[in-house]
């Protein structure tokens, strides 16, 4: 059984996922809008472009998502926790990460890590980084 951690946009899912592309690497490796599927007359006429589900593919996790117009309150009650053993890659991944959004915690040395430090992303994903 694997994790596959599900992430729910009001309307803001490819450009977050390209957002995460652009930090992480990888690939959108599919992509299906509501606008021709079975369900298009459920959404409103705004909605017929968006994501009814994607899946990214980062070099070491998956994440898949969708546009939902019941999106949760973002960040919700989750923290997606992203571990490494170089500082450097957690140092340029936690500020991908933070360019538009807010840090809660700066990534520093803590007296469990080499580095750790929390954030909430641009699109309301709350993240922790933790290094070693």
């Amino acid at each position: 059984m694997q994790l596959e951690p599900y992430l729910h946009f009001g309307g803001t899912c490819e450009e977050a996922l390209n957002f995460y592309k652009s930090v992480f690497g990888g690939e959108i490796v599919f992509l299906q809008r509501f606008e021709g599927s079975p369900i298009e007359g459920q959404v409103p006429p705004d909605y017929k472009t968006k994501v009814m589900h994607a899946t990214y593919k980062a070099p070491t996790f998956t994440l898949m998502a969708a546009d939902s117009t019941h999106a949760a309150t973002a960040g919700g009650s989750i923290s997606l926790s992203l571990g490494s053993d170089d500082v450097a890659e957690s140092e340029r991944v936690f500020a991908g990460l933070a360019a538009g959004g807010t840090v809660t915690m700066p990534l520093e040395k803590t007296f469990w890590a080499k580095a750790f430090g929390m954030l909430t992303d641009r699109y309301g994903v709350a993240w922790m980084v933790n290094c070693g």
